[in-house]
């Protein structure tokens, strides 16, 4: 189990580790061979250095860089050390390792590998001056850069910077931290590990969801079972401008590749003709509309989510008075897992989000930045600078199971959380949260309710997302490529 912590538990386990497990100098030595360990240095090196411990890691790497026969430079910006940091300095100037001071005109095009420790975790803000200068010759060089603990420049909570080191390989030390993940880290880091030092972390962590945590759900399939053991669940969407046949199809097709018993299409009387040529295994379920909207009536919703598992709502609804309506009655009168997504958020958003508080259901909200900003009432950009903590205090207060969409997924019910890295660019194409949906609405039609079940659903479709880009490359790929690879992860999983 890999746990991820903010910037501000990682400096009070580390404040913890020092004051009552290991000193200081040794954690700044085991960090620094540590990260040599985890490249091979061939050719030249430069080690960029800041002030503080992300420095003084630096000076450890050049010391065994150098202990190795191998040719180092350090390059300080600053000739202030922490108490640790000054050892190491003094040590490496004492085996005579060559050091310059960074200028406008520092030039590292001779080297082969850069070590980036111009900044740690606790850094906070935009990098500007000598710094930024620096930073944008480091990403010119050419060189294979290996960033310390976090790419200098990148806040370790959000994942965001205006400006920041691009690595081939961060090595996170201790723990990883959101902005691993986060954000535009896919972005700016090719590759990245994780070094165990011996920190105890304090305080509150999230999980990297990964196919081991999972294994707890995976019960052994019995022979002596039906369609029913597997669970009914229905998928309550599409409206005339929005019928979206294709993607309601591939919502039916990825929650039996999830693994429900029979999954139910539940749309506008209207649509149904243009959805029911795309349907092979999943069920049509028409019901009564007005201008291509579902109409309200108590007897029909009733009867379209009799025997139901799970229920997902809301995808191509569109903007409708019916749809709040409906979906106040599933929230009062239905006992069942109820997932809410796309126009569903949006139906919400303009509803009593009290409702959440007294339903019967079991709730997933689905939201992408934007549809949280409108459930929340906290702007996007807010949100970004802190998605972890926004996440959990919502789910906390409302007793609902969050997953909040981006480049990686956090899941959480305000206690457990989890962050799913899986997925590729080219799930940024409609209907790949259609998708998402429907594999939560299968696994929730077997499976109990919990964020473990619901990170699974964001790790099958994000793992789905990246064998169909491997296929189709990323500029290609359709959300029907996604869904199609959903069998694919299985196989990767249960192995």
């Amino acid at each position: 189990m890999e746990k991820i912590v903010s910037a501000r538990v990682m400096r009070e386990s580390d404040d913890y580790t020092c004051k009552n497990i290991t000193d200081s100098k040794t954690l700044m030595y085991l960090a620094g061979e540590g990260i040599w360990k985890s490249h091979t240095w061939s050719g030249r090196t430069a080690v960029v250095c800041g002030a503080g411990n992300n420095a003084g890691d630096g000076f450890v790497v050049a010391k065994f860089i150098h202990e190795n026969g191998g040719d180092v430079t350090i390059f300080l910006l600053s000739d202030k050390f922490s108490e640790s940091g000054k050892f190491y300095f003094d040590m490496c100037a004492n085996l005579g390792i060559k050091t310059e001071k960074c200028t406008e005109n520092t030039d590292f095009s001779a080297f082969a590998n850069i070590v980036d420790c111009i900044f740690g975790t606790g850094f906070r803000g935009d990098v500007v001056g000598l710094a930024a200068t620096v930073i944008d010759k480091i990403n010119a060089s050419g060189a294979f850069v290996v960033s310390a603990d976090i790419n200098s420049g990148l806040s370790a909570d959000s994942g965001l910077s205006a400006k920041c080191v691009h690595s081939d390989l961060t090595v996170s030390v201790g723990t990883y931290k959101y902005g691993h993940f986060l954000g535009m880290a896919k972005d700016v880091m090719k590759a990245k590990k994780n070094i165990d030092i011996g920190i105890e972390i304090r305080g509150k962590y999230a999980i990297l969801a990964e196919k081991e945590d999972f294994a707890p759900l995976l019960l052994p399939r019995k022979n002596n079972s039906n369609k029913g053991t597997y669970g009914y669940v229905g998928i309550m969407g599409g409206c005339t401008e929005y019928s979206g046949a294709v993607k309601l199809a591939n919502m039916g097709a990825s929650a039996l590749r999830a693994g429900c018993g029979v999954a139910k299409l539940i749309v506008p009387a209207s649509i149904a003709g243009s959805v029911a040529p795309y349907l092979l295994e999943s069920t049509l379920c028409p019901l009564a509309d007005e201008a291509g909207h579902i109409l309200f009536a108590k007897n029909a919703i009733d009867g379209a989510t009799a025997r139901l598992a799970a229920l997902s709502v809301g995808m191509g609804w569109g903007e409708s008075e019916e749809n709040a309506k409906i979906l106040g009655y599933l929230l009062a009168e239905k006992a069942l897992p109820l997932i809410i997504d796309a126009d569903g958020l949006n139906t919400l958003a303009k509803m009593d989000k009290n409702l959440l508080k007294n339903t019967k259901c079991r709730v997933v909200l689905t939201p992408h930045p934007k549809e949280f900003e409108r459930i929340s009432g906290i702007s996007a950009s807010e949100v970004s600078h802190n998605p972890v903590e926004y996440a959990e205090n919502f789910a906390r207060e409302y007793g609902v199971i969050l997953l909040l969409k981006g480049a990686s997924t956090v899941v959480t019910n305000g206690e457990k959380t989890y962050i799913c890295a899986r997925g590729s660019a080219g799930m940024a194409t409609a209907g790949s949260g259609d998708v998402l949906s429907g594999v939560l609405t299968g696994l929730l039609g077997y499976m109990e309710y919990s964020p473990l079940t619901v990170a699974l659903g964001a790790y099958i479709a994000g793992a789905a997302g990246e064998l169909a880009a491997q296929e189709h490359t990323e500029i290609g790929m359709t959300a029907g490529d996604t869904a199609r690879a959903i069998p694919k992860v299985w196989k990767e999983i249960l192995l």
